[in-house]
């Protein structure tokens, strides 16, 4: 019995084992660490990229919006002198663009008649607990907003333009204007509600209401990291990811003003709030970074992704620079990001106009200096994202489908086979080709081409609420062995971040 104790004993004292006989399976492992240390870096290139296109999307409605209606209108008014040579009084670019520009004038007086401080007031009456469950509220209800604002908003600019010898399939344009107008407002008072929910808990006492908000976004972790993440939900969220971070750094750029206007522009108050703001980014930074860490490591998704979702949507902004775009800019980040500008813009210029008086000849000159830095910076922006874009595209090896024109095919029928593609000239490089289809006009369609996006299959697996289980393993499976290029690609350019996300 003692020997083989003792025998026992030394045999666990001495036992070896070689991890190489399962080298597969180690190796694994360590690559997942590896990818979970590359996240964080390769995320935040996305999120740079990202932001900076909505930042572009935002500052055009400030600066070539208003300088695009002056052109619209100028045409409008001289028309007489040039005669009608072309049958639509203005190009559909225009009218979209006037839209805008009332929408925004419309909807800048509608918020005279909401009071900030009354409402700044009664949101301070509440208690925390309360203020906690109105602030997730509003989040909820701006997701909402924007997924069906931008249908809404879409809706009007394809009744005003649509070719009038169409059958009329729609309530008129003054309903659609109205809904629009409606819209806008409303999502502007609800930013504005969620700015001032912000503002009292930066201004509150006790700093929990600001950590209770900070801890909402640990919330957002618990709900999205156990769930199944195919590669394009996994891109939606990033694009969700990247409006809420914009749309935060705007609200708080909003509390800045409002608090520094409260204490008369005292440059010291911007100290005390300073440490609060930092609070507020660094929380969000680092949630997105867990949540997307754990996504990535729970779904076997590879770091690489993020370059291929930045290629994505610079390819966006390349192709709307095409003769054959169908989309303005700003409008194809809305549908993408679900980011809207209208109404943030609409709150704050609100916002800027109530804090800042103008008097006197110099404050209208700095006003006027002012608008012109922001249109040197919009162009700069622009400039700069389009050569990046360039460059993300050509990495990607996507510049062959920047030249095939949208599909075109019958309601409900997709085109089995893509209309002739209109390659590249054969003299001209690739990149010369990129440059010059960038500054050149988009021409007009002839009229019998409908263009319609042919659905894929990655877009009903994307955007179908409840298929049967059967259909969707059989998605999923084709989703896997199809090209991961090809992929995003695929995605209807209308999906919106607000689509359900399973």
């Amino acid at each position: 019995g003692s020997l083989s104790l003792l025998r026992f004993l030394s045999a666990e004292l001495t036992r070896g084992y070689f991890l190489e006989h399962n080298e597969a399976k180690y190796t694994e492992r360590r690559e997942r660490v590896y990818t979970c240390m590359r996240i964080p870096r390769e995320l935040e290139k996305l999120m740079f990229f990202g932001i900076f296109l909505c930042l572009d999307a935002f500052l055009y409605v400030f600066t070539l919006l208003p300088l695009r209606v002056f052109l619209a209108l100028f045409r409008l008014l001289t028309l007489p002198c040039y005669g009608l040579r072309d049958r639509r009084l203005l190009q559909p670019a225009q009218v979209c663009d006037i839209l805008k520009g009332v929408i925004l004038v419309i909807c800048y007086f509608m918020m005279h008649y909401v009071d900030y401080s009354m409402m700044y007031h009664l949101i301070r009456g509440q208690s925390v607990i309360k203020l906690y469950i109105i602030y997730n509220m509003l989040e909820v209800a701006d997701r909402l907003f924007s997924s069906f604002g931008q249908d809404i908003l879409d809706a009007l600019y394809w009744t005003a333009t649509e070719p009038k010898e169409r059958k009329r399939a729609h309530i008129g344009v003054i309903p659609h204007f109205f809904m629009a107008v409606l819209y806008v407002f409303l999502h502007a008072i609800l930013i504005m509600v969620q700015a001032t929910t912000l503002n009292v808990a930066f201004n509150s006492h006790n700093k929990s209401l600001l950590t209770i908000m900070m801890s909402n976004n640990f919330v957002e972790i618990k709900g999205s990291v156990f769930k199944k993440f195919e590669k394009n939900n996994l891109f939606q969220m990033s694009n969700s990811d990247i409006k809420e971070r914009f749309t935060n750094y705007v609200l708080l750029l909003i509390v800045c003003l409002r608090n520094m206007e409260q204490f008369s522009w005292n440059p010291d108050h911007l100290w005390v709030l300073f440490p609060d703001v930092c609070m507020v980014i660094a929380s969000e930074i680092a949630v997105d970074i867990v949540k997307h860490a754990f996504i990535t490591k729970f779904n076997d998704i590879t770091a690489d992704v993020y370059s291929e979702y930045r290629a994505s949507l610079a390819f966006d902004l390349v192709s709307s620079r095409q003769k054959n775009a169908y989309t303005d800019y700003s409008d194809s980040v809305a549908r993408r990001m679900g980011f809207i500008p209208l109404p943030l813009a609409v709150l704050l210029i609100r916002v800027v106009t109530s804090s800042i008086k103008v008097q006197g000849i110099l404050s209208y000159a700095c006003v006027i200096l002012f608008y012109f830095g922001l249109i040197s910076l919009k162009i700069l922006n622009s400039i700069v994202l389009l050569g990046k874009s360039c460059q993300y595209v050509k990495e990607a090896k996507m510049e062959d489908k920047l030249f095939d024109p949208p599909p075109a095919s019958a309601p409900g029928k997709p085109s089995s086979k893509p209309h002739n593609k209109c390659r590249p000239s054969q003299g001209l490089s690739t990149e010369e080709n990129l440059s010059a289809s960038v500054t050149s006009q988009p021409a007009h369609q002839k009229e019998n081409v409908i263009p319609l996006l042919v659905t894929s299959s990655s877009d009903q697996f994307l955007t179908t609420p409840d298929g049967d289980e059967k259909d969707v393993m059989q998605e999923n499976s084709e989703l896997k062995h199809r090209s991961s290029k090809k992929d995003l690609l695929e995605i209807d350019r209308f999906t919106i971040c607000g689509n359900r996300i399973d």
